[in-house]
């Protein structure tokens, strides 16, 4: 895919991931760069080296079809970046995880909010930084907007599980059966997302929250003010035994419902939780890194 740089319309900096200064656009730069790849490949930047950039500029190179990004709320992106004068790889999340951020001038900075301000996940941004802040070259740079939380096939669950309930921004609200937890790991998948397959040995980005079966009361959550999306090792035992059982073969993109029995969670420990079965809805955003196999 082709693209003209085109006179940038806010300065989105990239000093919170690569360490570069902020700075104001008002003219266009003088180089074009290609960009290739499918969503969520590593992105192939084609341009004349060394890259001339006299001012920061931002383009949409395809428009997310998701939910637009709001303020106080999580963004999660994966990031690829070059030094303009020979390429060579200044930072990127492809090989690791997906980063999350608040949705916030404070958490942000006020030129990286205004940057993905009113675009949607789906998107993928080029930006063009000129050499600054101690830097020796201009920057190259694309941005993949993740979603944050689940999307695909809504199933139906089986009946006297907990039964949950989404708000708008996609947060669960869990209520408990009257009855007694069951003796085993329960599976149920809520949402079935498209993506790959979790496999053992990679780390998984996900929202999540944690219940007693007891009372209902939540002893654990990415979601709420100031939360983000977190990364766990799945498979591999650094996790409760229940999510390493559960969320293995799981699909990108999935929610998961997991009642866990004390003997897969916190059982045989000193946690004040050793004795409680666990329940969990677990959205699955990413799967990165390599496996076991």
């Amino acid at each position: 895919m082709r693209r003209q740089v085109l006179v940038g319309v806010v300065c989105a900096a990239l000093a919170s991931l690569v360490g570069l200064s902020a700075c104001t656009p008002e003219a266009a730069p003088t180089g074009e760069v290609t960009v290739t790849g499918e969503p969520g490949a590593v992105p192939t930047l084609e341009y004349e080296k060394p890259l001339t950039v006299d001012e920061p500029t931002v383009e949409v190179i395809w428009e997310g079809d998701g939910p637009e990004v709001a303020d106080g709320q999580a963004v999660l992106v994966d990031y690829y970046a070059e030094a303009g004068s020979d390429g060579s790889v200044v930072g990127e999340t492809y090989s690791a995880e997906p980063k999350a951020y608040l949705m916030s001038a404070e958490a942000l900075g006020m030129d990286i909010y205004e940057a993905l301000s009113g675009q949607h996940v789906g998107a993928r941004v080029l930006h063009l930084v000129p050499a600054a802040g101690g830097q020796e070259a201009p920057t190259v740079a694309v941005f993949d907007i993740l979603p944050t939380r689940a999307s695909g096939e809504a199933l139906e669950a089986r009946e006297g599980l907990p039964t949950v309930e989404l708000g708008d921004d996609g947060e669960p609200a869990v209520t408990m059966p009257a009855a007694e937890p069951p003796a085993d790991l329960v599976v149920q998948p809520l949402i079935r997302g498209l993506g790959p397959q979790v496999e053992p040995g990679q780390v998984i980005t996900v929202q999540y929250t944690g219940l007693k079966w007891s009372d209902g009361s939540v002893f654990d959550s990415s979601w709420g003010p100031g939360k983000l999306p977190a990364p766990f090792p799945i498979g591999v035992g650094s996790v409760i035994e229940g999510w390493d059982e559960g969320l293995v073969e799981q699909t990108v993109g999935s929610q998961v419902l997991l009642v866990i029995p004390p003997r897969l969670g916190y059982g045989g420990t000193e946690n004040e939780l050793a004795a409680e079965t666990l329940v969990f809805v677990v959205d699955i955003l990413a799967a990165s890194g390599p496996t076991t196999e």
